[in-house]
């Protein structure tokens, strides 16, 4: 058996691919990333210690096998290095800031008031209440980029009305789904700040890159639910009875719509014009959430030891698998977990353009089986260096100022395609945290059927960003260009 398999790969490919198999076997078993990640870390640190090094005579004589250089030693030197990289990086100091300032924004009242006014505004059209929830994601996914909130919020707000107005269960579903999930790439967003950190580019020109293709995305949500309310106006019916909408109406819409808009041009205002970094304009947003919490009425004791709660065990989630993906890329960096990727990868295509569209095929199909966190702190950087070797620095445009265009315009198209991963089953969280509010009579499979046609609308947008890679590039230069 061991000759048969020799034939084809050598003993570091078997354990590279049996790294990445026990892996997501241990999340099928309901074991919590961070400690399938150490655990699989350290079996293979065993397997290498025990087992492999001390009969590398025989295998070398069956299988090709490198010495991993893994012991003790290393492992003991390299948890304090691990953990003081993560707590002193000071691009991740705005991780907990947009959590705290999105968990804010959802108590401070903002989006139950935008709800109320834009209900009134587009009463009498048909679709009407679709295109109220997806303005409202569009501007929560700007203000606040916490997946689970947005998607929660709007299903408990906009989903009973759907269904008393008898909209199309899918319809209704899947508008809620996605609007909801397009706070992990409009800016600020979380996804991002770790995209950063990862590839070692900066959040600033993230940031604006990513602003134009993710109002490409809400764009094509807001095209699709027009022409669909056209041609099936049975699944999204105009209530018989309405009220003209005055002035009135549309004063109570900018009285909801302005506060949090001020909020948006605080945070990505100042990064726009150099006044902040990122990093200080999460503080900016943090704060002025609070404040729009105590205009509101919204803001007491109990809600901020609620918010700082949650924050603290969102950050602490995310930077446990900061710690746990760091220790899990070192010991498949020690069985040239790196090297084998980046060959299996470049022997697919010569075309560099194939490539990239290979990966992102590849993190297209992981998004039905991980999280994007998974995906983006362990494959990311292992995609890395094949990006860089690609040669595509002379047809990304960067007009002089992106430093790294093509790292740039990759980590874009990877957040598009990362998005699909809330909306996939069977790990599509967007789902399942849209099921937990639905009311009796919703079931799984109608929200399955209402996301098909808006993943197809992200495929849509993930190749208008791959055709025209100026939408990623061109902003970042105008901001820090001037």
């Amino acid at each position: 058996m061991l000759e048969f398999i020799g034939q084809f790969l050598t003993l570091n490919e078997i354990a590279v691919i049996a790294m990445f198999v026990t892996f997501i076997w241990m999340l099928f078993r309901g074991i919590p990333v961070a400690m399938a990640l150490v655990g699989v870390s350290l079996v293979f640190v065993v397997i290498a210690e025990v087992f492999l090094d001390p009969y590398r005579s025989f295998f070398r004589d069956v299988i090709e096998f490198d010495r991993t250089g893994i012991n003790y030693q290393r492992l003991s030197a390299l948890s304090g290095r691990i953990f003081g990289s993560t707590v002193n990086n000071p691009v991740l100091v705005a991780l907990p800031m947009f959590i705290f300032m999105g968990l804010m924004l959802d108590q401070s009242g903002v989006a139950q008031r935008m709800m109320q006014s834009m209900q009134k505004l587009f009463r009498g059209l048909k679709g009407g209440l679709s295109l109220t929830v997806l303005l409202i994601g569009i501007i929560l996914a700007a203000s606040t980029g916490v997946i689970g909130a947005s998607v929660t919020l709007l299903g408990v707000m906009a989903l009973p009305a759907m269904m008393q107005q008898n909209y199309s269960k899918p319809i209704a579903t899947g508008t809620i789904a996605s609007a909801g999930t397009l706070g992990i790439l409009i800016p600020p967003s979380i996804m991002l700040v770790i995209m950063s950190d990862q590839l070692a580019i900066s959040l600033g020109d993230l940031f604006m890159g990513a602003l134009f293709p993710g109002l490409i995305l809400g764009g094509l949500y807001i095209v699709f639910i027009v022409v669909y309310g056209i041609l099936r106006p049975d699944a999204m019916p105009a209530p018989e009875k309405t009220e003209e909408v005055g002035w009135p109406v549309v004063k109570e819409v900018l009285l909801a719509v302005v506060p949090p808009m001020l909020l948006i041009l605080l945070v990505l205002g100042s990064i726009f014009a150099g006044i902040a970094t990122p990093t200080e304009a999460s503080g900016l947003g943090a704060l002025g959430a609070t404040a729009l919490a105590l205009f509101n009425g919204r803001l007491n004791f109990k809600v901020l030891k609620e918010v700082s709660r949650s924050t603290l065990n969102t950050s602490g989630y995310i930077v446990g698998i900061f710690l746990a993906a760091n220790f899990f890329a070192f010991i498949l960096r020690r069985y040239g977990g790196d090297e084998i990727i980046e060959g299996m990868v470049l022997s697919v295509f010569d075309d560099p353009y194939m490539i990239i569209l290979f990966i992102l095929f590849i993190v297209f199909l992981m998004g039905f089986l991980l999280d994007w966190i998974e995906i983006t702190i362990i494959i990311m950087p292992l995609m890395l260096p094949i990006i860089q070797g690609l040669g595509l620095e002379g047809d990304i445009p960067s007009f002089g100022q992106v430093q790294e265009p093509v790292v740039t315009w990759f980590a874009i198209l990877v957040a598009v395609t990362l998005q699909t991963s809330f909306l996939t089953p069977p790990v599509g969280f967007a789902l399942f945290y849209l099921k937990g509010v639905c009311p009796p009579g919703v079931t799984i499979a109608d929200i399955y059927r209402g996301v098909i046609p808006f993943v197809l609308l992200q495929l849509l947008g993930l190749f208008i960003v791959f055709e025209f890679p100026a939408l990623v590039t061109w902003l970042p230069s105008v901001a820090y260009g001037n």
